[in-house]
């Protein structure tokens, strides 16, 4: 099993543009076995530190395996939807790992 933390930089202004890839790649995952564990959209109180820009969403998500993962990224309907994403994401963090 391998762990997804994304923290997500939504361009001002393109939040429905974002929701939009959102509503169509989240229930892909699926799929492919991947689960969304956690979707949070924080507000600046929610930050005890924030020495930069806080995110628009934070998402958990967990895959089976690489391979599943990988599936779901070059998945041909996701990338016909991707072009949302790029419209509307300003910057990604992503750390991958494992549960401990």
């Amino acid at each position: 099993m391998i762990y997804i933390t994304q923290l997500v930089f939504v361009k001002e202004g393109k939040e429905e543009i974002f929701q939009a890839f959102e509503d169509f790649a989240i229930p892909l995952m699926e799929k492919y076995g991947g689960r969304m564990l956690y979707r949070i959209r924080p507000d600046k109180n929610n930050f005890i530190s924030c020495e930069s820009e806080a995110p628009y969403e934070i998402h958990v998500i967990s895959f089976e395996t690489e391979q599943d993962l990988r599936d779901f990224m070059n998945d041909d309907s996701r990338l016909r939807f991707i072009h949302l994403k790029e419209a509307s994401v300003k910057a990604m963090l992503l750390v991958k790992g494992e549960k401990m």
